[in-house]
C-alpha cells in the first residue's frame, strides 16, 4: 500500500467518523428515520427491543448508491 492509497484512506476514514459524528448530533431531528415501515418496535413490561429494519435498507440503498457513483475515484 503506498503513501497516495494511505492517504485516501485516512480522509475517507476520517470522513467516515465525522458523519456518523454528525449523525449523533441531528438524527433525532431528521423526519422519519427510525420510525419507517418495518422498523420493530417490541414492548413488554420490563422490556424493549426496537429494531430499524426499513431503516437499515433504505440506508443501504443509499450507501449502495453513493459508493457505486462515488467510488470510481478511489480506483484512480
Amino acid at each position: 500500500m503506498g503513501p497516495n492509497n494511505l492517504a485516501k484512506l485516512f480522509v475517507f476514514t476520517g470522513l467516515f467518523f465525522l458523519l456518523m459524528g454528525l449523525s449523533l448530533f441531528i438524527g433525532d431531528k431528521i423526519p422519519l428515520v427510525g420510525r419507517l415501515p418495518g422498523d420493530i418496535l417490541l414492548e413488554k413490561k420490563n422490556f424493549k427491543l426496537y429494531f430499524p429494519f426499513g431503516t437499515c435498507v433504505l440506508l443501504s440503498i443509499l450507501l449502495t448508491l453513493f459508493f457505486g457513483l462515488f467510488g470510481g475515484f478511489m480506483k484512480r
